[in-house]
């Protein structure tokens, strides 16, 4: 990859990570999306749920053209204040699939009303830890936050209900590898923004949608209600899947920086599968497969299954530490999957889409 083009892709990827946008209150990472996706695309709009929805109209001018729609979401997992308590510390619960083991000791947000509030996850000291409860995960009623305020000043300015979040500076490692918050999912909205940029330069049949979802850490409801009212003849979702780590089977991983995972499996459709696979063989994009013999747990679950049935595709870029406050992503592998997405976009034609929807 050139380095002015990684530059860019790590510059938008650190924009997307610094973002706050908990599980239902994604307004501020959704208003950043629709102005990245803007120069891209003929028109961007918010719903009602709040997914930003980019449209790019056909180039071949046909009539009839088909709906291809690019899917990830870019909520994110996070906490919320649950309670106030005697000397100015908070209780909070997670919203999402947080992590609890990665939390103590942890530099925090604590998104109130009057602005943003610096904050710690506490943690008792060793000297006055029984050994048996060193030897456990804290549960949630166990943990707080700190924010250095009195009961009454806590109480005047804190409110149950405000969000809370890891304080997390996106951090360039070595080997083209970026490190930060919420990269799970923001790693493929920046690939989706990416590959509208690269739509630019391919003709391409299809009206392209491309969707940044809500709400997929507690349920993929965003992607249920993008996919209802786009309508599409093809999906395409676009989310992270498990890189090689420590501590995690081999069986379960793949490699950070061979490119884009295409996923085989029940929530993904054999032909879109099988375009997907050419598309990357003909573009020379590195690619690995990626077996899911049952439910994905990604938005294919909720477009697959919408109004009368979307056939879908699962794309997933390579990531360490997943919902963890330090996730790590290759940056190549972004733009490797920007050039998957925009390449299947471009061969996709109506008499494909008609066979879609034939089995024989």
């Amino acid at each position: 990859m050139e380095d002015g083009m990684a530059r860019t892709t790590t510059a938008l990827l650190t924009r997307l990570s610094q973002a706050v946008g908990v599980s239902g209150h994604e307004r501020e990472v959704a208003d950043l999306v629709a102005q990245e996706l803007g120069p891209f695309v003929d028109e961007v709009r918010t719903d009602r749920l709040g997914n930003c929805v980019g449209l790019r109209r056909s180039r071949t001018g046909a009539a009839g053209a088909p709906r291809v729609m690019l899917a990830a979401h870019l909520d994110e997992i996070g906490m919320v204040v649950s309670r106030i308590e005697r000397g100015g510390f908070l209780r909070v619960q997670p919203i999402g699939g947080v992590n609890v083991q990665t939390l103590l000791g942890r530099q925090v947000v604590v998104h109130a009303a009057e602005g943003p509030l610096p904050g710690i996850i506490g943690h008792p000291p060793p000297h006055l830890t029984a050994d048996g409860s060193r030897a456990r995960l804290p549960r949630w009623e166990e943990l707080f936050v700190d924010c250095g305020l009195s009961q009454d000043e806590a109480e005047r300015r804190i409110a149950v209900g405000d969000l809370v979040t890891v304080a997390q500076a996106p951090l360039q490692l070595l080997g083209d590898r970026l490190a930060g918050k919420a990269l799970d999912n923001r790693a493929s909205v920046a690939a989706v923004v990416e590959a509208m940029r690269r739509l630019q330069e391919l003709r391409h049949e299809a009206d392209v949608y491309a969707v940044a979802t809500v709400q997929e850490e507690v349920g993929l409801r965003g992607a249920a209600v993008s996919a209802f009212h786009v309508e599409p003849d093809v999906a395409i979702v676009v989310d992270v899947t498990f890189a090689r780590q420590r501590l995690v089977s081999e069986p379960d991983v793949v490699e950070l920086g061979r490119g884009p995972a295409i996923a085989i499996g029940a929530n993904m459709h054999p032909r879109v599968v099988e375009a997907l696979t050419e598309t990357a063989r003909e573009h020379g994009v590195p690619h690995q497969v990626e077996a899911i013999p049952g439910r994905s747990g990604t938005d294919a679950w909720a477009i697959q299954v919408s109004r009368q049935g979307v056939p879908t595709g699962l794309v997933s870029v390579p990531l360490r530490y997943m919902h963890g406050p330090t996730e790590v992503v290759q940056v190549s592998d972004v733009q490797q999957t920007a050039r998957l997405l925009a390449h299947f976009v471009a061969r996709v034609h109506a008499g494909w889409v008609e066979q879609l929807a034939r089995w024989e």
